[in-house]
């Protein structure tokens, strides 16, 4: 579908102009509802705009942990479409076409039946059981365990359809009308009829701008008035699909029992509009038995289960698209012992597959190893996905009984994990930075005691060559337990016996030390390492006697 004008619905949604295209099958044709929505996907098609891979670029590599640590996050968005995928886009497709195919606005028929629906309105009393309208439109089920896709695949079908569009005029005649191509409501925990009803009147009232909810939802109004009102909702903005998700939160006590519960998806899908419910094998009680009954027009879609992906094809391609996703500095090339470790530890659920990827990368970069390996993704599965473990295994299983014990199973926190990992990269860096201003202080230390010593030895008349080699040997063996007077001392008495050393000529040449204390030569030495002249040791030794009456007397 090309570019359409968007609009704004005052106090609503946006919403796109409507673009009439000619029809190639039959029913379809002189039908505005049908005659605006995208051309009908091929397969190949539905591939290109089902998919969705993330922006990459492998120089993001290089980036500081800490930032790698939010881009490994875009793998969220990644999406994969299978045949199941692809099985499921055309069936939705159908449905809305084959659902719009006897509301036609331009027919007769289609003012005289909102105007039944108004009345039914007013008298607050419909026949769930016996509905006199013609329709060929279908419900349908998904089952799936939860956390296995459901909802995001239906959620990728639906973004390929504008959920609005407003049309002004059709083959030259006015034609002023808000379509409202798919309605998804979630049900709440614990929920029933009633509030489907108030969720979907709120859900409109966002998206049209209309005050449904203030007319017909208010705690004031019977379920008995609520129903036929929202029948007659979804056929006035022409609904092409209502989509009900997580549909075994209801509550069958709340409802009235199970049967009213499928009655009203049953007259719902009788007076029009398509209906698609999702949920988990705990709604199959239920679900499977009495929406057959409901199932009666030509348009029946078929139930749809939702099981993990075998390890096939398909899993294949799933991974092989993800793997080119590493923000790991040290990739690794998507082998089969890679596959069979996350099929293993995933259950072969592509959500908690994309989610294990995500925490090994980062694992990766917060340990820096910069490398994902088999042992590191079943390390942290075993260390992160203890509590979906039964689940898994009950998928294994497919024991349908053994999967409904875990429904509410808890979700896997993916942002807990990479908190705490962003945490240790940041007090690694921290430690990091403090280890490399603690080097450089020493470094620096170093490179001033030992230029300060050099400078001392030379005034000391020693070599610089000499000054240096005898500092240096000095502070390698001494580190900071010396100060610098003390490096001055003991490299000095080394230049010295370096000195005595070379004037010998002995084949052993051995160490001189000077012992007399009263020889004038230890006594110079002795002066020099301290920073004093020869002149001045002497005189500090009283050697040499310079008082003045001293001087005089002997004069």
């Amino acid at each position: 579908m090309g570019k359409q004008n968007k609009v704004i619905i005052p106090n609503g949604g946006e919403a796109v102009m409507a673009e009439y295209r000619e029809q190639e099958v039959m029913e379809y044709r002189n039908n505005p509802f049908i005659e605006a929505l995208p051309p009908i996907l091929s397969k190949e098609e539905a591939v290109d705009k089902l998919a969705y891979y993330p922006p990459f670029d492998e120089s993001e590599r290089n980036l500081d942990s800490h930032i790698r640590l939010h881009l490994v996050q875009r793998l969220f968005q990644y999406y994969q479409p299978i045949f199941q995928t692809i099985d499921l886009e055309s069936r939705v497709s159908r449905m809305i076409r084959m659902g719009y195919v006897h509301r036609n606005p331009f027919k007769p028929e289609f003012a005289q039946e909102l105007h039944e629906n108004y009345k039914s309105i007013l008298n607050a009393n419909i026949d769930m059981y016996n509905s006199n309208f013609n329709s060929t439109t279908s419900a349908m089920t998904i089952l799936g365990p939860s956390g296995i896709g459901k909802s995001k695949m239906i959620n990728m079908i639906l973004s390929t359809l504008p959920q609005l569009i407003v049309h002004s005029q059709y083959k030259g005649t006015d034609f002023n009308m808000y379509q409202l191509v798919w309605l998804k409501l979630d049900c709440s925990f614990d929920g029933n009829i009633k509030g489907i009803c108030i969720d979907a009147f709120r859900s409109m009232d966002s998206k049209l701008g209309t005050n449904y909810y203030k007319k017909f939802g208010s705690a004031r109004q019977p379920i008995a008035s609520m129903q036929p009102a929202l029948a007659l909702m979804l056929k006035v903005h022409g609904v092409g699909l209502l989509v009900i998700d997580e549909v075994q939160s209801l509550s069958v006590a709340k409802s009235g029992g199970a049967e009213k519960m499928m009655n009203f998806f049953h007259y719902l899908s009788n007076m029009g509009t398509p209906i698609l419910l999702i949920g988990t094998p705990k709604a199959l009680p239920y679900l499977r038995g009495d929406l057959r009954q409901a199932r009666r027009g030509s348009g029946n879609q078929g139930d749809m289960v939702i099981e993990r992906i075998k390890k096939d094809l398909n899993w294949d391609l799933i991974l092989e698209g993800m793997w080119d996703y590493q923000w790991v500095r040290k990739p690794t090339a998507l082998t089969q012992e890679f596959k069979d470790v996350i099929y293993d530890e995933s259950g072969g659920i592509t959500d908690i597959a994309i989610k294990l990827f995500v925490m090994a990368q980062v694992k990766a970069i917060s340990s820096g190893k910069e490398e994902i390996t088999p042992a590191l993704i079943r390390k942290v599965a075993r260390a992160n996905l203890q509590l979906i473990q039964p689940m898994i295994n009950a998928i294994r299983s497919g024991d349908i009984k053994a999967i409904s014990k875990y429904e509410d199973i808890t979700p896997i926190d993916v942002e807990g994990f990479i908190n705490q990992e962003f945490a240790t990269v940041s007090m690694n860096e921290k430690i990091k930075e403090l280890q490399k201003a603690k080097k450089k202080q020493e470094k620096d230390w170093k490179e001033n005691v030992r230029e300060q010593a050099i400078l001392k030895l030379i005034e000391l008349d020693v070599e610089p060559i000499k000054a240096k080699k005898c500092v240096d040997s000095i502070m390698e063996q001494q580190g900071q337990e010396l100060d610098i007077k003390g490096i001055v001392k003991e490299a000095f008495k080394l230049s010295i016996n370096i000195e005595e050393n070379s004037s010998k000529l002995t084949k052993k040449p051995r160490k001189v030390e000077l012992q007399n204390k009263q020889d004038l030569r230890w006594i110079v030495s002795e002066g020099k390492a301290n920073g004093l002249s020869a002149h001045e040791a002497l005189k500090e030794k009283g050697i040499i006697i310079t008082d003045e009456n001293d001087f005089l007397s002997v004069g």
